[in-house]
């Protein structure tokens, strides 16, 4: 690819870390652009760093005015489902106006391969589970809709502009780079690996079980957990798949196995030989009971074939990466 360049968005961030490694790994030019709101500039394990916003119309312009970009990935979204409730704003001018502010700078210097960060919020509450590609799309929080509506944008550019795009619907990314260099540091901290990391290292006093009256066998909600690095893996094949010429895509992102919170609890603990104190409140809105992905057409159409199908090879990740990062700032018991 000569002097060409893929340009990570939100490359500071837990996935886009993890995915600049992976494009430095396999010979990329990468360029990082992140506003450093979440990322963390020490994580970004090499290639070129510009610091600065999506929604920064006049940067974007002189970004791809000055270099050769193949393809744009994007990982700088607001992402907690939580606070898009409470304050919806901010994630419709981020996740929503910045992106398009980000796509139309592309089409004006004709770059046309675009890979989504994606997400399972955009199908709510599944009526079917394991959840396939084609089911109704039904978000019930503004982070999802916020994702949704790009995806909508992206196949209207598609068909009018001929922007190529893969969108990847993430299910639970969990795990940390094996060698933990690289792993999740959330300021605050929200996803469950972590918090269960985070008692284990006696940072939290317990993790906080919501529900434990929903319809599955324990009483307890169930995920499909994927390993960061296998998300990266399954970006470097759509970004192949687009430079070979390929068609846009939607594609789920999950193991297709799920757990239960008890579940993961429990093997946390046989992994970290520490005792998980557990507190069990009250279930929380808008929680559906069991989400499992069905990941068939990646495998089938990308070949994708996950390293870390196991939950507990994923936490031995996870717990690796903990011990070696120390305490984080900030943490929430969300």
């Amino acid at each position: 690819m000569g002097q060409e360049a893929i340009l990570v968005v939100g490359g500071a961030g837990y996935i886009g870390t993890h995915m600049v490694k992976a494009l430095l790994e396999n010979g990329f030019h990468v360029i990082t652009l992140d506003n450093l709101s979440t990322g963390h500039r020490d994580l970004i394990p090499g290639g070129e760093f510009i610091q600065g916003d999506l929604s920064d119309v006049q940067l974007l312009d002189r970004l791809f005015t000055e270099r050769s970009i193949a393809a744009v990935m994007h990982f700088a979204a607001f992402s907690l489902v939580g606070q898009s409730v409470e304050d919806p704003i901010p994630y419709y001018q981020n996740n929503l106006a910045g992106t398009i502010s980000l796509l139309s700078t592309m089409i004006r210097h004709h770059v046309k391969r675009f890979i989504f960060s994606s997400t399972a919020a955009v199908y709510g509450e599944p009526s079917q589970v394991p959840i396939h590609e084609m089911h109704p799309c039904l978000p019930t929080n503004p982070y999802g809709a916020t994702k949704l509506a790009v995806e909508r944008f992206l196949s209207d550019c598609d068909h009018a502009y001929g922007l190529r795009y893969i969108s990847l619907r993430y299910f639970n990314a969990s795990g940390a780079d094996i060698t933990a260099k690289l792993g999740e540091r959330h300021v605050p901290e929200t996803h469950l690996i972590p918090l269960i990391m985070k008692v284990a290292l006696k940072e939290l006093p317990q993790i906080r079980l919501f529900g434990t009256q929903y319809d599955t066998p324990d009483g307890t909600c169930i995920r499909d957990y994927v390993h960061v690095t296998d998300l990266a893996a399954a970006h470097l094949l759509a970004l192949r798949s687009l430079i070979e010429g390929g068609t846009s895509a939607t594609y789920n992102l999950g193991n297709s196995k799920g757990y239960s919170v008890r579940e993961v609890i429990d093997l946390s603990r046989k992994v970290t030989g520490v005792d998980i104190p557990v507190e069990e409140v009250e279930n929380r809105p808008g929680d559906p009971a069991v989400l499992v992905a069905d990941s068939q057409q990646i495998r089938q159409e990308l070949g994708w074939r996950p390293e870390y199908e196991h939950l507990e090879a994923i936490i031995e990740t996870a717990w690796k990466w903990h011990q070696k990062d120390g305490p984080s700032p900030e943490i929430s018991p969300f």
